[in-house]
């Protein structure tokens, strides 16, 4: 383990999708970050996506929040932000164990650690708390109560509740599906289907699914900033365009010059793969409070697709 001196963010869950975009934020913003993973050395080193330590953590073993707390004690961080969540909604309904202990107990210690230690804590969930019942208004707003309609869903909507109770002052995020750049990974909404024609798969994406998608990159500032901020208690942080799987798609291969290729994809319905009852057809997030306090745009695919591809300034 390093010194991990004058760490000032501890991110658990940095080897994920979101996790080298969360550490390049940060990077950008003058922090200096300690990333927490189960596997750190699988985290990317794409430019500026680098931690400054690499730290081992299981977030599903009986003894993580004791290492948890031996992480903040040593690094004294001025903040904790847990990204960490087994996501994998067919995983979470074969193993509601480890969901249970990654998606509950652990946020549950964060919280009460965040506590004692008197730090900022931003912890990260799911539009999928949703979908069971439809939202009062024309999206789910905070508060709409959760309606999940799978174990994933279940078990986030869990842990938010466990986290606000151990500490009231901490900020739940509730983050939609995201894509864009997964450093040659294959993650995410964009890249799973890009490396699918790759690989000269046919992607199969639900036209029946709504969801408000955000850009990677644009979540991540997003956090990062409402991280710096003072705001607690549950904020959806989404994209303004509700869109269905087949048309991000489109999207994406449009933004990287393919829209020739939108033949290749194959759009389906829920029920013609007989997963009406198991996928929510509509968790679209109302983000007007989020809005209201960032500085930051929330990006529409189109806009941020373009962005993207953009290079770093």
């Amino acid at each position: 383990m390093g010194s991990m001196a004058q760490v000032t963010l501890l991110l658990v869950g940095a080897s994920g999708f979101l996790g080298p975009h969360l550490v390049r934020a940060a990077r950008r913003r003058g922090l200096r970050v300690a990333a927490v993973s189960r596997r750190p050395a699988a985290g990317p080193r794409a430019a500026g996506a680098v931690p400054d330590e690499l730290h081992e953590l299981d977030a599903a073993g009986t003894d993580a929040p004791r290492r948890l707390a031996d992480l903040l004690e040593a690094a004294r961080p001025s903040a904790l932000l847990l990204a960490a969540a087994l996501a994998r909604v067919e995983e979470c309904e074969r193993d509601p164990a480890r969901a249970a202990a990654l998606n509950v107990e652990l946020p549950a210690a964060a919280a009460r650690l965040a506590r004692a230690h008197d730090l900022r804590l931003v912890h990260l969930s799911t539009d999928l708390v949703f979908g069971a019942h439809p939202p009062r208004g024309a999206r789910y707003a905070e508060d709409d109560p959760p309606s999940p309609v799978h174990a994933y869903g279940r078990s986030k909507a869990a842990g938010e509740g466990a986290v606000l109770a151990a500490d009231p002052r901490a900020l739940v995020l509730r983050l939609p599906l995201l894509y864009g750049d997964s450093f040659g990974r294959g993650l995410g909404a964009s890249d799973q289907v890009l490396a699918a024609l790759a690989r000269g798969e046919p992607p199969t994406l639900f036209d029946d699914e709504w969801r408000t998608p955000l850009e990677a990159g644009n979540a991540a500032e997003a956090v990062l900033e409402l991280l710096s901020g003072d705001a607690h208690g549950l904020l959806h942080l989404a994209g303004p365009a509700r869109v269905s799987r087949h048309e991000l798609a489109l999207a994406v291969l449009a933004a990287h010059g393919r829209a020739g290729e939108a033949g290749r994809l194959r759009a389906v319905t829920r029920a013609a793969l007989g997963l009406a009852s198991q996928r929510p057809a509509d968790v679209s997030l109302d983000a007007r409070r989020a809005t209201e306090l960032l500085a930051l745009r929330l990006l529409a695919p189109d806009e941020a697709l373009r962005a993207a591809r953009e290079p770093l300034g």
